[in-house]
């Protein structure tokens, strides 16, 4: 069976420090950005998707 998912960092948009790390299938349709608190901020702000290293 093909493996059909992947992993992927969320970063925030205000410290661009990788917090969240996310699965998600290899057929993308758009980039996630959600609102996520950053420990580093101490606040919510919005994470984009960025790529794992």
């Amino acid at each position: 069976m093909a493996n059909d998912r992947t992993v992927l960092c969320l970063a925030c948009e205000t410290c661009k420090n990788k917090n969240y790390h996310i699965v998600r299938g290899k057929k993308k349709e758009y980039k996630v950005a959600v609102k996520k608190f950053c420990k580093n901020c101490g606040k919510r702000t919005p994470h984009k998707e960025t790529k794992s290293s």
